[in-house]
């Protein structure tokens, strides 16, 4: 038998560590790769932030400023309070105010209720589901203008669908927007179905996530179509109704489109002046930029302050 050799193999010969070289770093790429990784990452986001800041934030800013001045003859002052006097001592400034807080209310009996009452029919369907989301949704899609063209000849006193159709079941004819007491009630449901598709999928998603285990529960209790609704489908998807009811309040606070398209903005009798249309009138129709700033800064306060309110009582419940 052989004596083992004593010269060293390949296989068990100690590697030696190669010193870094002078001035090298161990980390260097990974240093370099980090950095360009931020960099392009802050460089993507500072766009954005210049974005919202040029066309959010400065609006904003310069509205607050301009409801404590005055421009005439190129000269701009300080007033103080007095844009804000102005605007008070309008008597169009109740009006407008009640006008909204209308729209507001008839809004919310038909555009939060319409919704979600749609969602919950679309949930109950096993079969053609993304059609009835489409046909649903497809009011949004179109151009408001084309919208309100629509419910225009809807609404027209001489040729319209909705007289015919009263006609030929020998109802009374209606002046939708010519009359008073009809003119925010027809703005308000061509504002419901301009805008209801949006609210309707988020409340059908909502839906969708409720476990069928609940359902099943309840229905061995003995619980009927509306005790259902009321014990399961309601606290179930609270949280998004909270949600939506305060984001729809705040927009139709701020309603304009709808009632300058259809009636003008002011309407018969003033019947559908809201606040947004009033600045519309004092910035481009008496050209008093600081009274339009001042009722938009009024407006901001209301919302921001009701928001505020909403939330810690949200707050409070959820505690």
């Amino acid at each position: 038998m052989s004596a083992p050799s004593l010269t060293p193999t390949k296989a068990n010969t100690p590697r030696r560590s190669t010193p870094p070289r002078a001035g090298s770093r161990p980390d260097g790429g990974r240093f370099a790769k980090e950095l360009r990784r931020n960099v392009t990452a802050h460089g993507f986001l500072i766009g954005a932030v210049l974005c919202f800041a040029f066309f959010s934030w400065y609006p904003m800013i310069r509205e607050f400023l301009l409801a404590f001045q005055k421009t005439e003859d190129g000269t701009t002052t300080w007033v103080g309070l007095d844009n804000l006097r102005t605007v008070v001592n309008d008597p169009a400034f109740w009006q407008a105010w009640r006008n909204t807080l209308l729209f507001t209310v008839l809004a919310l009996l038909l555009g939060f209720v319409v919704p979600f009452v749609v969602a919950l029919v679309i949930n109950e369907f096993r079969h053609g589901q993304g059609y009835l989301r489409l046909l649903v949704y497809l009011p949004v899609m179109l151009p408001p203008v084309a919208s309100v063209l629509l419910f225009k000849y809807l609404y027209d006193p001489g040729y319209g669908l909705l007289n015919e159709v009263f006609g030929f079941l020998h109802l009374p004819e209606q002046q939708w927007l010519q009359d008073p007491d009809l003119s925010m009630l027809s703005v308000v449901v061509a504002a419901t179905w301009m805008n209801m598709g949006g609210a309707t999928l988020i409340y059908l998603a909502a839906l969708q996530g409720i476990p069928g285990e609940l359902y099943e529960a309840a229905e061995l209790d003995g619980a009927g179509l509306l005790r259902k609704i009321w014990h399961v489908t309601i606290p179930q998807t609270r949280l998004i109704l909270s949600l939506m009811l305060l984001m729809q309040i705040v927009a139709t606070m701020q309603v304009f489109v709808e009632p300058f398209l259809l009636t003008g903005g002011a309407g018969p009798e003033g019947s559908t002046t809201t606040v947004v249309y009033l600045i519309y009138q004092y910035a481009f129709n008496f050209n008093n930029y600081g009274a339009a700033a001042a009722l938009g800064l009024l407006l901001l306060v209301l919302l921001a302050a009701f928001s505020a309110a909403y939330v810690k009582l949200s707050r409070s419940e959820d505690e």
